[in-house]
C-alpha cells in the first residue's frame, strides 16, 4: 500500500513534466520480478489505461487501486541538486490521498507478506488491521512523520516486522547519533516491535540489523545516476519480493542478505532513467547479473595472517 503518483522531475540530466511515480508504483515494479503483487492505492480520473498498464507489468494485479470518480492522481515535484544528494520539494498534492480510506479485497487481507509504503501512520495502521494474517509486515515512513505524527508512528512500528529508514531518520527518532545506536535503540522497544531494522544510506548502500546480526551492502557501482526518485521504494520492492519468494523456507540469515542483494541491484537500474522507465524493461537476466557482481564485491578469502605484538 502507498502512493500512485505522477512527478515531475529536473535533475542535471534532463527533466520530465509529467511521469508515473509513487512509493507504490515503484515498489510493484520491482517486486513483481520476483513475486507476484497486489497494489493497494488511489488515482484519479487523469490516470488513464496506459499508466495502469504499466502498473499491470509482470502481472501485477491492480483490483485495489481505487479509481476515484472526479478526483487528481497525488501530484509530487521536485528538483535535485548536482551531485543527485540534496533534493528540493517544489509542489505536493495529496489529492485523491487526502480523503483515501483503504477498503482491501479478501485477497489482499489474506496477503502473507505485506508492506506499508511511506504515507500517514494512521493510513498504514488502518492497511496493517485488515491484513492480520499476513506473517511478514515492514514499512517506510519520512521525517515529517517523526516531526508531526510521532506517537502514531512509534505506535504503527509496534505492529511491523522490520522498519525501513534512511539512517538520518532513524537518528532523528530515537535521538541516537549512528545508525547502529539508532537500530538497537528500536530493536530493545519492546518484543511487539520489529526484529529487524533496514537502514537506507543513499549512494553509500544499506545495512540490515538485528538483535545478533549486522550486515552491510554497498550501492551497486554506477558512472551515471540520472533520477534517485524512487529508488528507496525499489530498493524495499526487491526486499520483499525476495522474501516472499522464499517464505516456505523462512527467514534465515542467507535469505535476508540475499534480499538486500536483490533490493540494492534493482535499485541501481531504477536510477539509471528517469521514473519506472528503467525498470519497466529491466530483465531477470540482467538483474542476476548484478546480484552476482555485488556478491563478488564483497567476497574475498580470509588470510591467517600473523599479527605483531
Amino acid at each position: 500500500m502507498g502512493s500512485i503518483a505522477f512527478d515531475a522531475v529536473r535533475t542535471p540530466f534532463g527533466s520530465r513534466d509529467r511521469m508515473l511515480g509513487g512509493a507504490a508504483s515503484h515498489f510493484a515494479l520491482a517486486a513483481s520480478m520476483l513475486h507476484p503483487v497486489r497494489i493497494v492505492g488511489p488515482v484519479g480520473d487523469d490516470f488513464g489505461e496506459a499508466e495502469m498498464a504499466v502498473l499491470r507489468t509482470r502481472n501485477t494485479n491492480v483490483d485495489d487501486v481505487e479509481q476515484v470518480p472526479g478526483g487528481k492522481t497525488f501530484f509530487w515535484a521536485g528538483v535535485y541538486g548536482d551531485d543527485l544528494n540534496t533534493r528540493e520539494t517544489l509542489e505536493t498534492a495529496l489529492n485523491v490521498f487526502e480523503h483515501f480510506e483503504p477498503k482491501l479485497s479478501p485477497e489482499s487481507q489474506s496477503a502473507d507478506t505485506l508492506f506499508l509504503a511511506n504515507i500517514q501512520p494512521s493510513l498504514q495502521l488502518e492497511v496493517r488491521r485488515q491484513c492480520r494474517a499476513a506473517r511478514f509486515v515492514a514499512m517506510d515512513s519520512m521525517n515529517l512523520w517523526i516531526d508531526i505524527a510521532r506517537d502514531e508512528l512509534v505506535q504503527m512500528i509496534g505492529e511491523v516486522d522490520c522498519l525501513m529508514l534512511n539512517d538520518e531518520e532513524l537518528r532523528q527518532l530515537t535521538g541516537k547519533p549512528t545508525l547502529l545506536a539508532a537500530a538497537r535503540e528500536v530493536l530493545s522497544w519492546g518484543p511487539a516491535g520489529p526484529s529487524m531494522i533496514v537502514g537506507k544510506q543513499g549512494e553509500h548502500g544499506s545495512a540490515l540489523i538485528t538483535a545478533d546480526d549486522y550486515f552491510s551492502i554497498p550501492a551497486f557501482p554506477l558512472e551515471r545516476v540520472v533520477d534517485p526518485t524512487g529508488a528507496g521504494d525499489v530498493f524495499a520492492g526487491g526486499f520483499m519480493g525476495l522474501i516472499a519468494s522464499q517464505r516456505e523456507r523462512g527467514l534465515d540469515g542467507d535469505v535476508l542478505r540475499n534480499a538486500m542483494a536483490y533490493g540494492t541491484a534493482l535499485a541501481s537500474f531504477n536510477v539509471e532513467q528517469f521514473g519506472t522507465e528503467a525498470l519497466q524493461s529491466a530483465t531477470p537476466e540482467a538483474v542476476a547479473e548484478r546480484v552476482g557482481a555485488l556478491w563478488r564485491m564483497g567476497r574475498f578469502e580470509r588470510l591467517d595472517v600473523d599479527l605483531i605484538r
